[in-house]
């Protein structure tokens, strides 16, 4: 299996790019370390899409590639993850597991629950979860990273949501399960193109096209309160319980990402 490597630039800045470069860190690893040599034959990720690439030229500084064909790829998981912010070793944990797991987006929440001390010092972190979300993607042979936006309030957040399908797991349901919530939805053609509908064939009020995002969101240690649960009631989330235990954030979130990813996988439309 080929090493695979997620380029820094790429050229044109197209749709189909045909040339493309490491820099930074990765340039010095493959330099210094592995000893790259122009012919030496890589797989690189350039704006999205997979190639086999050659190598044309190696510094310290730029390793740079000529992107041959297109190889076969697995697209991210069409869920945004709103996760409030906890205790950052554990936090950063989550996110390495979610982007292992195919996240597409990753929003910090700022709760009212939220330590002070950790919302004051969240915008400074973000270039460190952006860090370990590259690794992860690339330890994980993802053929793109997640896109990790910087901590807003949950006010914020849900006034800019725009996903058609809004999950909140809550402490305060008891009945409807994520996984019945998402199993509640099947995928039906129209014209070639792919919408969601109930199992009764009718097209739930705040479902729209399969290929937009399912946004999921999770409380900080402590849960939201209740009047953070009754703002999402008015933003039309639904919410759902992932079962009986009570679960830590990062139990809690790696949980709901592998159950929407099994359920996207079977042709669940989310």
């Amino acid at each position: 299996m080929r090493r695979r490597w997620i380029a820094d630039t790429w050229s044109p800045q197209s749709a189909h790019p045909t040339h493309a470069a490491l820099t930074g860190e990765q340039a010095i690893h493959l330099a210094r370390v592995l000893r790259a040599q122009p012919g030496q034959v890589f797989d690189v990720v350039a704006n999205g899409f997979l190639h086999r690439a050659e190598v044309t030229a190696v510094s310290e500084s730029e390793v740079r590639f000529t992107l041959h064909e297109e190889l076969q790829s697995d697209a991210a998981l069409p869920i945004h993850l709103l996760l409030a912010v906890f205790k950052f070793d554990r936090f950063e944990w989550a996110i390495e597991k979610i982007t292992e797991l195919g996240v597409a987006r990753i929003t910090p929440i700022l709760a009212r629950r939220t330590e002070k001390h950790l919302a004051l010092a969240a915008a400074k972190r973000v270039e460190r979860w952006r860090r370990i979300a590259l690794e992860s993607a690339k330890q994980s042979r993802r053929t793109d990273v997640p896109e990790i936006l910087d901590p807003i309030s949950l006010p914020s957040a849900l006034a800019r949501e725009s996903a058609p399908m809004r999950i909140l797991l809550s402490e305060t349901e008891q009945s409807l399960t994520l996984a019945a919530a998402l199993e509640g939805v099947r995928p039906f053609f129209n014209d070639g193109k792919k919408d969601c509908y109930s199992e009764r064939g009718e097209e739930p009020a705040h479902f729209a096209r399969c290929d937009t995002t399912l946004a999921l969101a999770i409380g900080p240690e402590g849960g939201w309160t209740p009047e953070e649960i009754s703002a999402f009631t008015t933003h039309h989330w639904t919410h759902v319980t992932l079962g009986p235990r009570i679960l830590r954030a990062e139990t809690a979130a790696i949980a709901a990402i592998a159950i929407g990813g099994a359920l996207h996988t079977t042709h669940i439309c989310l």
